[in-house]
């Protein structure tokens, strides 16, 4: 696949978020049984839950971190907070899915105010188990620096969808 045909380089998560990759892992994320698709577009009524999420390889001895993270955050004129972590789960065993996993900052669903977010899950193979840990505040996490942190190297799957405000609607009708 081109590069530039790449939907994570059309979607710029290439380059705010990640560098360059290449996929090495199957990874599926669905809400209520709706797979994410990168750029597919949910609305935050969609995402309150946190997903299922599966991932593949072949060894069960191989320990995999997800990270969810908002690069939009607060506005994508102005994302000053960003990267916002929304999810963390690590000691993911290969072949399983982020329930086998340890949560280590639990799932907070997107809300996004203004304009289009990008939600992007990115997965990483770890050294080893219990190797990785919450970072203290959620706000201005960064993916790439996170990841040298722990020596998690290059990601082996991401994907993201955009979520952006409910239209109009809302709250109680009497």
């Amino acid at each position: 696949m081109r590069r530039e045909r790449d939907p994570l380089a059309v979607g710029r998560v290439i380059g705010d978020v990640l560098d360059s990759f290449t996929k090495s892992v199957n990874l599926s994320v669905s809400y209520n049984n709706r797979e994410v698709s990168n750029g597919c577009e949910l609305k935050p009524s969609q995402v309150v839950n946190q997903p299922r999420v599966d991932i593949g390889g072949d060894d069960l001895r191989a320990f995999h971190t997800l990270v969810m993270v908002d690069p939009d955050a607060p506005s994508p004129s102005d994302p000053n907070l960003k990267e916002y972590l929304h999810w963390l789960v690590t000691d993911i065993p290969a072949t399983t899915g982020t329930r086998f996993g340890q949560e280590v900052m639990c799932y907070e669903s997107p809300r996004p105010s203004m304009g289009i977010h990008r939600m992007v899950f990115v997965l990483f193979r770890q050294m080893g188990r219990q190797t990785v840990y919450a970072p203290g505040w959620r706000q201005n996490f960064n993916t790439k620096d996170f990841a040298e942190l722990y020596n998690l190297g290059s990601p082996v799957a991401a994907v993201y969808f955009n979520c952006q405000r409910e239209s109009g609607f809302g709250g109680r009708r009497r």
